[in-house]
């Protein structure tokens, strides 16, 4: 499944239904830009997961009303309810197990 972009204008939509990991992440950010390889392997073998990105610096509304003060942050939604939230690199065993104890 493709990585997805989120805006001010459509996230709502993107994350109103199913199973969804949001990574809140700055392009200016190295934890992040590690993170994305990461989001990609998942994305790549976990149809389940549907992958948001939302970029900080674009997406200020998004990030302001979770409350994100540092980056990456990921959000866990499921059918457009909050789940869980993990702030920092997480390398793939861990993301996995992550999104496996709260499906």
């Amino acid at each position: 499944m493709e990585i997805l972009h989120a805006t001010n204008d459509n996230f709502h939509d993107l994350t109103k239904e199913g199973y969804v990991l949001v990574d809140f992440f700055a392009t200016w950010c190295g934890p992040c830009k590690m993170l994305g390889p990461v989001l990609e392997e998942i994305a790549s073998t976990r149809s389940e997961v549907k992958i948001v990105k939302v970029d900080i610096d674009e997406a200020m509304d998004i990030a302001r009303s979770f409350g994100i003060m540092s980056v990456p942050t990921m959000i866990l939604f499921k059918d457009g309810k909050e789940v869980s939230k993990k702030t920092g690199y997480m390398p793939e065993p861990l993301l996995t197990k992550w999104l496996e104890e709260n499906k």
